[in-house]
């Protein structure tokens, strides 16, 4: 092997991707943005409560679901942050300084039976703390899922 320390060395060539054991990672791809002047809104029933959510037997007869609903027309790209400024519109508790506002889906599982699902909270105050930037269709809503919105 005489002359091989006159040879330029070649960079080494790179590998193939290290192999992760167990099930991929789950992507969260952000869903194409909605035109809104082109798209036809939701309606989303918001049930408001303080100190806590609505439990899921509330829900459980239908047209007699909990009496302090707000009907809310909005899309499926609509943040956290922007159904909590149109909560606060509302409730007044919502519009206390240090108030922080929980929420949760409901919907029926595949028995039937109501499931009151925590997705996130925001502080009515607090622009860009908590899960603000969340939107609806990230945190697995759809069409027809109440949203209970506790305000603590």
């Amino acid at each position: 092997m005489a002359g091989m320390g006159d040879m330029p060395m070649r960079p080494a060539r790179p590998g193939p991707p290290m192999q992760h054991r167990g099930p991929p990672p789950m992507a969260r791809l952000r869903p194409e943005p909605i035109d809104r002047e082109k798209t036809c809104p939701l309606l989303l029933r918001v049930f408001t409560r303080v100190a806590g959510h609505h439990q899921n037997e509330e829900f459980t007869v239908r047209g007699k679901e909990p009496k302090d609903e707000v009907q809310i027309y909005t899309w499926k790209d609509a943040t956290l942050r922007e159904l909590t400024d149109l909560v606060k519109e509302v409730a007044l508790p919502a519009r206390k300084r240090n108030a922080r506002l929980s929420f949760a889906f409901v919907y029926p599982d595949k028995n039937g039976r109501f499931v009151v699902r925590q997705v996130g909270s925001t502080f009515a105050y607090g622009h860009g703390r908590g899960d603000d930037a969340k939107t609806l269709a990230e945190l697995g809503f759809q069409i027809g899922d109440y949203l209970s919105v506790a305000i603590m």
